[in-house]
């Protein structure tokens, strides 16, 4: 597993789960931080917070669709994992309605608890990376099509794959990218990616 940055938030009432995953998670290289209910998690969380949170269903106080409701509430698009011991479809569906990015149940094997956790701090981190900055030198000088091309390199799709998504050849595609480059003065994609563009 690649050891992500970001941190596995995890809000759980059994103190024995929150050590065993606490445990599990550091054995795998990844933060946690776990609250005993979800009134404590949403008073210490910011979303400038990157990771993702792991949620019990049933708890005292707010249950965990009640805490994935107060995130949207909030404006936050952290990824959220529903574990329970009690599932169903009403309660999966309406996790899912709601934007969840996982529902799994109670005894969940290791694997794929860290394959769902490792998948969700991914997805928090290349979103994070396409958020708008405050300035972008240069952007304004991109004519549309360009801002297109850009936007796909930054999702990570290859010439070949914007040429067939944006309808034009590989070689028009050539040309936009180095337009974009050299107008954002970029050296590599990585610098076109820091620089977390509102495309």
């Amino acid at each position: 597993m690649m050891v992500d940055d970001g941190t596995v938030f995890m809000v759980d009432d059994d103190a024995s789960v929150r050590d065993a995953l606490s445990l599990l998670l550091s054995l795998k290289g990844l933060r946690m931080q776990a609250f005993a209910d979800g009134e404590s998690f949403l008073a210490a969380y910011r979303d400038t917070s990157a990771g993702c949170l792991l949620t019990d269903l049933r708890m005292p106080g707010i249950n965990g669709l009640a805490v994935q409701s107060a995130l949207r509430g909030l404006g936050s698009r952290i990824p959220v994992i529903v574990l329970t011991a009690y599932g169903d479809l009403v309660t999966a569906r309406a996790a899912f309605k709601d934007g969840a990015f996982d529902f799994l149940e109670k005894p969940v094997d290791q694997v794929t608890l860290l394959e769902v956790l490792e998948a969700a701090l991914r997805t928090d981190r290349v979103r994070r990376s396409l958020l708008p900055s405050e300035s972008a030198p240069g952007l304004e000088r991109l004519t549309t099509r360009e801002r297109d091309v850009a936007k796909l390199m930054v999702a990570g799709h290859q010439n070949r794959e914007i040429a067939v998504q944006l309808g034009i050849s590989h070689r028009t595609v050539e040309v936009h990218r180095a337009h974009v480059m050299e107008k954002l003065r970029c050296r590599s994609l990585a610098d076109l990616i820091r620089l977390k563009l509102p495309l």
